[in-house]
């Protein structure tokens, strides 16, 4: 028979993104709704190794729904992937009477879930956050409509700067392995070519394209470039490459970096992220374990947690196809 949990711990773990508190802020009150205790987890899984633990109240998360980052910060751990690490933090966790563990993060985050529950049987959930969006069970990870206005409203103020000059502009976004930032931020921006890791344009295809736009009468060009871009050249390189075959641009590469990770979270994400918390400490109340909460069809819904970082969550073919359309 399955233990009934009556104190729940949250972790955020990885890279931040916007939503996170938001998330923190719906599993605290939800556990408060139900009568189970909450505490929260400083520093991910290093700090359940070193039992950095605080008591969460309703009350206690007032007014952190509109901000960016996490009130309980974040850390990778190196510990946390050796058995003697794990071996204490489900000490730490046992002494503070823990019943079951609440993961905010990404695939790092939930394959050090994982490990945990095989070994020790302990009651894992996942919320999904990463302004990558890149995790399998889920149409939307916490932070990525953040992330994705962040970059489209700076392409849209670098465009004018590219108007202004004649320029080309490289706009380089976060992806290291997922598009989805590029080929959204790209369509939504207007740009006149879009880099994905998915997707091996060859740079050929986009030196006809902007010769194309420039023989159409542009003065100016955007190229967005996801960080993890196949074409095997970095962004720098990629401008210089176009400044060797066609001097007639003055090329220019500006990279957005953490700005998008960082900031108050749309409401889209404010609302995800109290759907999503609400959803992971009514499944943990029922005994559920070793899955993710997500978004499918606009509807909330657990995935195996394995399955969520193992499975492949692909690019939109249909969005591809527009913004080939888009730039003719």
């Amino acid at each position: 028979m399955t233990k009934k949990v009556k104190k729940i711990a949250v972790i955020t773990s990885g890279g931040d993104s916007p939503g996170m508190n938001a998330a923190i802020r719906s599993v605290v009150r939800a556990c408060a709704y139900y009568r189970a205790e909450c505490v929260g987890v400083y520093r991910g899984y290093q700090g359940m190794i070193e039992s950095d633990f605080v008591t969460l109240t309703a009350r206690s998360v007032n007014n952190i729904i509109n901000k960016g980052g996490t009130i309980l910060r974040s850390a990778r751990s190196k510990d946390f992937r050796t058995k003697e690490g794990r071996k204490k933090a489900y000490e730490n966790l046992k002494e503070q009477n823990v019943d079951g563990l609440i993961v905010i993060g990404g695939d790092g985050s939930f394959t050090g879930g994982v490990v945990f529950n095989k070994e020790y049987g302990f009651p894992i959930i996942g919320i999904p956050g990463t302004i990558d969006n890149d995790i399998f069970g889920t149409s939307h990870t916490l932070g990525y409509d953040t992330a994705l206005n962040t970059a489209v409203e700076a392409i849209d103020k670098i465009r004018d700067t590219a108007s202004s000059h004649n320029r080309l502009f490289f706009v380089e976004v976060m992806g290291r392995d997922a598009g989805f930032i590029a080929l959204n931020a790209g369509v939504g921006a207007g740009a006149e070519e879009i880099l994905i890791p998915e997707e091996d344009l060859g740079l050929e295809r986009m030196l006809e394209s902007l010769q194309k736009s420039r023989r159409s009468g542009k003065s100016s060009s955007i190229v967005v470039v996801a960080e993890g871009d196949r074409s095997g050249k970095n962004v720098y390189e990629l401008a210089q490459y176009v400044e060797d075959n066609m001097p007639e641009y003055e090329v220019r590469v500006s990279v957005l970096g953490h700005m998008q990770r960082g900031g108050s979270p749309s409401c889209f994400d404010r609302v995800l992220a109290s759907r999503l918390g609400v959803k992971a400490v009514e499944l943990m109340l029922d005994g559920t374990t070793n899955v993710m909460v997500g978004l499918k069809d606009n509807k909330v819904a657990a995935t195996n947690l394995e399955k969520a970082i193992k499975g492949q969550s692909s690019i939109n073919s249909e969005l591809l196809r527009v913004s080939d359309i888009m730039t003719t």
